[in-house]
């Protein structure tokens, strides 16, 4: 699998530099011949004398100075290209994607809209088109409901993008009920006769449903302008309160595993930090039964959810929530807007499908694996297409450069609640066909890199997101995960005489934490202070040259109020713990990202993987690691 992958990779060593310079070189060298026949025509604005005055020699010589400053300076940065890297959620690039980016940024398309970048906002849409259709939305433009996709900055505008567009769609049949009721005009009757915690608990497809009918009715202007002067958007949400009381007790419900991106988008939109209740974990996943107690709770008292969060990756340990779980809770008893932030786990779909778009059999994908997928993993990810709103980034699993998020909607249509008009860069036709190529009349950011969809979409062209091409880049990374795991078992036992290893959640994919204790503690303080101990050896300090590393980690703390009594008791068991008493609130971990493609490769020549090199390396150190007063 390694061998079909090397073309597509720069590589830890520069292998392949001759293509890359090569490529680069010879895109430059047409960019510059673009420019040259742009108009030949013209003379020059820099004139060849120039070229040759002291002043403009000076210049050149700072500029190439400056640049030769900066790269030494860069020379300290963290090497995410690099095996011995098993950190953070970055890794080597997919070159063909790199080169693109690089090269578009030559041309600076801005993708708010085609007037300024004809090329690129089509190759957005498409990247937009590709992630809909891998995680299973309709993407059909004939057809009802047709997703739509665009790029963002990274997850987190993009789950503040999926909050903008849940509240514009829950809260727009009561600003319609306003209007109607100043308007003594009901096209619709069932708008007349609900009141707002009915309305409130319309499904988005009604909601679209009454947008259109609304839009279709004889005096639809006058109509619309009135919804317009009633929405939330236009009066705010303290006199939208004022009018509807029920509105502020409307509520976002997601995991205690959540992206901290949550609480920020609550406060920015003006709901509040304390509207985002948290929904118990176990295992590090969403408890579904805990989420039905409380949308019953709600429900019993008359009182709405704007949202419930699905997490398809969590950040901090890669775990998936059980989607199918969450979606069969919708409506029964209260209608919510389904958001998945799968900015971490977004492209592990592309494993489970064929190349035609069909989801292949749990069979067909667990064929090539010792444990994946498990059948959480295969229901959680066929149930990605039920959600209402997805946030991917492509800067993850996609292997592009940062920024490249993506947002994803299941229903296009819902972009025509939040329509934003410029007169001097919105222009021409409002027709479905046009008004979806306007990115930045819909979408929270105006302006965007054309430059990031170009790298999104020549990596899917290279690459397409099926099983038999993306999906075996991503299988790499559960494969090194799947070695990785059973390494453990070894490295527990090697380790014995020193400490204890415990893996305090299954992974799903590619992301794998562990603890220790040395033998004899209790403190669970102490325990943490141990591990902090073995992850300083393996952090980026900025007084330590990164070549003096051996490996690079990374670390996350896992609150014991989110680990359920059985969790507790088993990591307790397993760590030789006391945490039914414990003296500190959470468990500190290692955390290993195994997304480079070469972690399995050898490190030379008969010598063992990166990955067993890095079990020999962690063993050493807990030999030689002082055990705590």
């Amino acid at each position: 699998m390694a061998e079909q992958l090397a073309p597509f990779f720069l590589g830890a060593y520069g292998e392949n530099n001759d293509f890359f310079e090569k490529t680069v070189t010879e895109l430059l060298r047409d960019h510059v011949y673009w420019r040259r026949n742009f108009h030949p025509e013209d003379t020059p604005p820099i004139s060849t004398r120039e070229q040759y005055e002291p002043a403009f020699l000076d210049g050149l010589a700072k500029t190439r100075h400056e640049l030769h400053q900066l790269t030494a300076q860069l020379k300290r940065s963290v090497p995410f290209f690099h095996p011995r890297y098993l950190g953070h959620m970055v890794s080597d690039l997919l070159m063909p994607g790199l080169i693109a980016q690089l090269v578009t940024t030559l041309y600076n398309p801005n993708n708010i809209v085609e007037e300024v970048a004809p090329v690129t906002v089509q190759l957005e849409l498409e990247v937009g088109r590709q992630l809909c259709r891998m995680v299973g939305y309709p993407v059909d433009p004939t057809q009802k409901p047709c997703a739509l996709g665009h790029l963002a900055s990274g997850g987190t505008v993009a789950n503040d993008e999926g909050l903008w567009l849940a509240r514009a769609v829950k809260l727009y049949p009561l600003a319609a009920k306003d209007a109607c009721r100043r308007l003594s005009l009901w096209p619709v009757p069932a708008l007349e006769q609900a009141d707002d915690f009915e309305l409130l608990n319309w499904t988005t497809a009604q909601v679209l449903a009454l947008a259109g009918t609304l839009e279709a009715h004889a005096r639809a202007a006058e109509l619309l302008t009135e919804i317009a002067e009633c929405r939330v958007e236009t009066v705010g949400l303290a006199r939208f309160f004022a009018t509807h009381p029920l509105v502020a007790e409307l509520v976002v419900l997601a995991p205690a595993t959540a992206h901290y991106s949550w609480q920020k988008a609550m406060k920015l939109l003006g709901l509040g930090r304390a509207q985002l209740l948290e929904v118990p974990t176990v295992q590090s996943r969403m408890d579904t039964k805990a989420l039905k107690a409380m949308l019953e709770a709600r429900a019993a008292k008359r009182l709405p959810v704007l949202a419930v969060v699905g997490v398809y990756g969590t950040t901090e340990f890669g775990t998936l929530d059980p989607l199918h779980e969450i979606a069969a809770l919708r409506g029964a008893p209260l209608n919510f807007w389904l958001h998945i932030d799968a900015a971490w786990g977004g492209y592990i779909p592309s494993l489970f499908r064929d190349e035609k778009g069909g989801l292949r059999s749990r069979e067909e994908v667990g064929a090539e694996f010792s444990y994946f997928p498990s059948d959480r993993v295969y229901r959680s990810t066929a149930a990605l297409s039920e959600a209402d709103s997805i946030t991917v980034d492509p800067h993850k699993l996609g292997f592009v450069p940062f920024g490249a998020g993506a947002f994803l909607a299941k229903d296009r249509r819902v972009f025509d609640l939040v329509l934003q008009d410029a007169s001097y860069v919105f222009i021409g036709a409002d027709d479905d066909q046009s008004r979806y190529r306007k990115i930045g009349r819909f979408s929270l950011e105006g302006s965007r890199p054309g430059a990031a969809a170009a790298a999104c979409y020549v990596n899917h062209k290279v690459l397409p997101l099926d099983w038999d091409n993306f999906g075996k880049l991503i299988g790499r990374s559960v494969h090194t995960c799947e070695r990785f795991y059973d390494r453990l078992t070894p490295l527990k036992a090697e380790v014995a005489p020193f400490a204890r290893l415990c893996v305090p959640f299954e992974p799903d994919c590619n992301l794998v934490c562990l603890s220790f204790n040395p033998n004899g503690n209790r403190s669970l303080k102490a325990a943490n202070a141990y591990v902090r101990k073995l992850y300083e050896t393996m952090s980026v300090r900025a007084d330590v040259p990164v070549q003096v590393r051996q490996f690079f980690g990374s670390c996350t703390t896992v609150s014991l109020a989110h680990l359920g009594e059985a969790e507790l008791a088993r990591i307790g068991a397993e760590l030789d713990l006391d945490l039914a008493h414990p003296d500190d609130t959470g468990l500190f971990l290692l955390r290993h990202t195994l997304m480079n493609p070469w972690l399995l490769s050898a490190q030379a020549p008969g010598e063992p993987s990166y990955v067993e090199a890095y079990c020999h390396y962690l063993g050493d150190l807990i030999t030689k690691l002082p055990r705590p007063a």
